[in-house]
């Protein structure tokens, strides 16, 4: 059990992580190209980075539409975001592994906030599947990945938390680092081919959509031609 471990630790995690970061460059450059591209054949080519900015900041913060639309279900989304994006990031023991590899770390967050985020997180994802489950409309709307999806993203914050904060026997240990470290490396590979990836692209392809977005010249004559409304006044 434990050479599986080191294995999935070491090699499988390199390979795992590596696969993520081509996967996120695809992404970028496929955005990018696709804004360059938009913008080339763009009548209006003003860039209104004012408001780009602001849309984009709003999407990042959506304090307004919290309160207006499903606001448990949001808030609670809100919260799992929160969670799968500083937890990895700054918990102490993750921070320590990118240490020893990299040779340098940064600031971690305390044990005890680290421990209710994580606490948090697992309530977020347990409240959006029974949300989704709950709720017609997005029972209707929603795939079988809008449940699995929740489900995987908390397994490392269970096993995790279970692992450094629960007296457990050293095989149990390993069995549930091993389901931790898998889990994660799991989600490594699945992010940038997933609708999760949204959670690190969207700022990104929010403002680039923004910017870039134009209609070609005389495309409203085009529309209308299709549409036999030629000289129609509307």
């Amino acid at each position: 059990m434990q050479g599986l471990l080191d294995f999935a630790e070491g090699p499988l995690f390199r390979l795992t992580f590596f696969i993520m970061v081509l996967g996120f460059a695809r992404v970028f450059i496929l955005a990018i190209w696709g804004a360059v591209d938009a913008y080339r054949k763009a009548g209006d080519k003003t860039i209104a980075w004012g408001t780009a900015t602001r849309k984009t900041i709003g999407w990042l913060v959506p304090i307004r539409s919290v309160f207006t639309h499903k606001p448990f279900y949001s808030m609670f989304s809100i919260l799992l975001h929160i969670g799968l994006i500083l937890v990895p990031i700054l918990l102490l023991a993750h921070v320590r592994l990118w240490e020893t590899a990299l040779g340098f770390g940064w600031l971690t967050l305390p044990k005890t906030w680290a421990d209710l985020l994580t606490l948090a997180t697992i309530v977020a994802g347990v409240a959006i599947i029974i949300g989704r489950i709950a709720s017609s409309n997005l029972r209707f709307l929603s795939r079988k990945q809008d449940y699995l999806w929740p489900l995987l993203l908390i397994i490392p914050f269970v096993t995790g938390y279970i692992c450094s904060n629960t007296a457990v026997t050293p095989a149990t240990y390993q069995i549930l680092m091993l389901m931790h470290v898998l889990s994660s490396e799991l989600i490594f590979v699945l992010i940038p081919f997933t609708k999760i990836a949204h959670c690190v692209i969207m700022p990104l392809s929010q403002f680039i959509m923004l910017i870039a977005w134009r209609f070609p010249a005389h495309v409203d004559d085009d529309v209308c031609t299709t549409l036999n409304k030629k000289g129609m006044q509307i």
